[in-house]
């Protein structure tokens, strides 16, 4: 008989503050998040430390954990002020920061004594004796790259008593690491500073250029995407007894960009599977309504990344993709009342009279049903809600709750 001595994390993405209480009610034991400062996403709602302070509250009511990347690969002058900046996420409550540059590890080991630091995955962490070099650097906890394969998980377990955390759903960088200078070229950005354009991403042609002027296509007709340097994205929820029984501690998920809706459903789905695994793994079966719950928010196709093997060409995006179910978010319940049966909703997206929609919510609750009839929050009927953000009103075929999500089959 198995026993579970230690129930892995749930590690979420959290762009914004929205995305961070979207985290917490959804089943995340912890966040990540970006400060205004140090970290390699620019783009991404980053906290002020005023959110700050109001997120590591709102965690603490759900016994949560708010981590702070500071993960950019410094150059001359990008280190100044860190010192003050570390000091200030140890007094507002931070649990840990997660940082890659030696410079920035010393500077928060110095200035910020008693704030655990995190090793990114930006840093290469490959083997147990980089963990136990880090170890004794002060670290308590490191990000494995992602290159990283079940096997070699395995092997690190052993040999050292380092926390693992490792990514487990989410995009994947083309790159070692995601150590890419390929946007720097192209865009004059630095993707190792914050300000990646994910030039992997765009779509590729083979040209013949007699002239310089001249961009001759070499191939007939009009590809979708003949050519590609961009990964499919990694799940692996089919897979969480690998996870947990070979020691990772935390398991990470990938998207500090990406929607409440994506946030929300990742972390519902994940928290199930490790719930269930880990409440009796002797009887644990994999339930094929996870991965469908997640194709509901998939934005690429999907696979395992490195944890099986090397990827291969069926890991990369080119060519006719995979016709995959495209759920628009379409709400968020503010408020229910049981004697009318009537539900208050934040509109995301237009939806009217006549739609399918579906409800789901923490805990994995699902409802779905057929709109039909509508409000203003005035209370007069409508047939659309078709302004941003706008509140609504609607009957419902069963009890929903607040903070509860809205989607529709596109």
């Amino acid at each position: 008989m198995r026993t579970i001595t230690k129930k892995p994390e749930v590690l979420a993405p959290a762009g914004t503050l929205e995305k961070l209480k979207t985290a917490f009610v959804y089943g995340a034991d912890a966040v990540y998040i970006g400060g205004n400062q140090y970290g390699l996403r620019s783009r991404a709602g980053n906290f002020s430390y005023d959110e700050m302070r109001e997120g590591v509250a709102f965690a603490n009511q759900y016994n949560g954990k708010v981590y702070v990347a500071a993960n950019m690969v410094t150059h001359e002058g990008d280190a100044e002020g860190a010192g003050d900046f570390f000091k200030t996420l140890r007094d507002i409550g931070i649990h840990a920061v997660i940082v890659s540059d030696p410079a920035l590890i010393e500077i928060c080991a110095m200035e910020a004594p008693g704030l655990p630091i995190h090793l990114s995955t930006q840093a290469s962490a490959t083997n147990y004796e980089t963990l136990n070099f880090w170890k004794e650097e002060g670290l308590e906890r490191v990000v494995l790259a992602r290159e990283v394969g079940m096997d070699e998980i395995k092997e690190i377990r052993q040999n050292t008593d380092v926390e693992i955390e490792a990514f487990i759903h989410g995009a994947m960088c083309i790159s070692y690491s995601g150590r890419c200078t390929l946007s720097n070229h192209m865009s004059n950005r630095d993707a190792n500073r914050g300000g990646c354009s994910q030039s992997c991403r765009w779509k590729y042609d083979l040209f013949e250029m007699p002239q310089p002027e001249q961009h001759n296509s070499l191939l007939e007709g009009d590809p979708v995407e003949a050519f590609s340097m961009s990964a499919v994205d990694m799940t692996m929820i089919r897979h969480i007894p690998d996870l947990v029984e070979n020691g990772v501690d935390s398991l990470k998920i990938e998207g500090r960009m990406k929607s409440i809706h994506y946030v929300s459903t990742v972390s519902n789905v994940y928290r199930q599977a490790i719930d269930a695994y880990c409440a009796d793994p002797d009887n644990y079966e994999f339930k094929q309504e996870w991965e469908d719950e997640l194709w509901k928010v998939a934005q690429r196709e999907l696979a395992t990344g490195f944890y099986y093997g090397m990827p291969t060409e069926n890991e990369q995006l080119f060519g006719e993709r995979r016709k995959i179910p495209a759920y628009n978010f379409i709400g968020q319940v503010l408020d229910y009342d049981e004697e009318s049966q009537i539900a208050t909703i934040q509109q995301r997206n237009n939806f009217g009279v006549g739609d399918e929609v579906e409800f789901y919510g923490p805990g994995f609750t699902h409802l779905y049903q057929k709109i039909e009839s509508l409000w203003d929050a005035e209370g007069n009927p409508i047939e659309r809600a078709p302004r941003a953000m706008m509140t609504v009103k609607m009957k419902v075929d069963a009890p929903v709750k607040a903070l509860d999500m809205m989607r529709k089959l596109k």
